[in-house]
């Protein structure tokens, strides 16, 4: 069994579901055209299972699938952050202390441009 994102016309996710491509093909479940596998093992554009990797990230509700990259990657969170094009991830312009290192948590202050500690 495979993984499979339902798209709109914009290229939204609309729902992941399970199912075999002959079921896809049938047309049950819409037209087949708008159906795109992803890969729940893939993530940052690495399969974890060390096979090959399929449109860098997992497909969820509301994220995005673009053509040109044939990648899933979420909506921009921010408008100051980039899409890393390796991974398909949005990056801040300032990187997020690594976690752990301080044990704190951090959230991202679009207005000053910086991680500020979460309490």
């Amino acid at each position: 069994m495979s993984h499979f994102a339902e798209i709109d016309k914009n290229n939204i996710v609309l729902r992941v579901i399970v199912a075999e491509q002959d079921f896809i093909d049938t047309g049950i479940v819409g037209n087949k055209e708008n159906w795109i596998q992803t890969s729940y093992n893939t993530y940052r554009g690495v399969h974890i299972n060390n096979k090959t990797p399929l449109r860098k990230n997992y497909a969820s509700i509301g994220h995005i699938y673009d053509e040109t990259r044939d990648a899933f990657y979420s909506p921009q969170p921010f408008p100051s952050w980039s899409l890393n094009e390796d991974t398909c991830l949005w990056d801040a312009p300032v990187p997020q202390p690594a976690p752990g290192e301080d044990g704190k948590k951090y959230i991202w202050d679009e207005g000053n441009q910086e991680w500020k500690e979460q309490f």
